[in-house]
């Protein structure tokens, strides 16, 4: 089972409650299941409640954030580890370095952008890791729909579907995880 894992996910507290609960539960399974949260150190939105979830029940919280958000003062501060970085790739370096498993809770374009560099990265044989989507209220339905207009129009290979896996709930997504085995993945060429 993997000891690190990277959640990517939203720092807006304007979200809906039910995304708020998804990233509680995800927190409080990934604490149970003793996992460390590797995700982006901050201390709002779904951000904020993942790690401190993860605190109530007891795990660990490595946060990773660029010097100019942890000036704006939205950092975890109470975090095991908290690492500054000069910007945002570094932060997204570190992530991966520091991570063996991905997991995108819903989250606006830095969520998207973060989890789509681990996704070229696999589709590019650089890790094998898993990455799982918590698609809470069909959150990621229209990503998905898209995915498959690039399997279709052939911009990607239906095979390459293996590289993630989609979890309705955040236990769902702890399962995938307990579950995982990697694919053997076509040549992108």
């Amino acid at each position: 089972m993997f000891k690190n894992v990277c959640v990517y996910c939203s720092s807006s507290n304007a979200v809906l409650p039910v995304f708020a609960e998804a990233a509680q539960e995800l927190g409080e399974l990934l604490a149970l299941q003793q996992h460390t949260l590797v995700y982006g150190g901050g201390n709002v939105g779904l951000m904020g409640i993942l790690a401190r979830a993860v605190h109530a029940q007891g795990g660990r919280v490595v946060g990773v954030i660029p010097q100019a958000l942890r000036d704006k003062e939205v950092a975890y501060l109470k975090a095991d580890e908290l690492i500054i970085t000069k910007d945002l790739r570094e932060r997204k370096a570190i992530m991966q370095q520091r991570s063996a498993a991905f997991v995108a809770l819903p989250g606006g374009f830095g969520t998207l952008e973060e989890v789509f560099e681990i996704l070229t990265s696999k589709q590019l044989g650089f890790h094998g890791a898993p990455i799982v989507f918590i698609n809470t209220q069909n959150f990621y339905q229209r990503l998905f729909d898209f995915f498959e207009q690039l399997y279709r129009q052939r911009f990607a290979k239906p095979e390459h579907q293996q590289l993630y896996q989609i979890a309705a709930t955040s236990e769902e997504a702890m399962q995938c995880l307990q579950r995982y085995e990697p694919g053997t993945m076509p040549d992108k060429w």
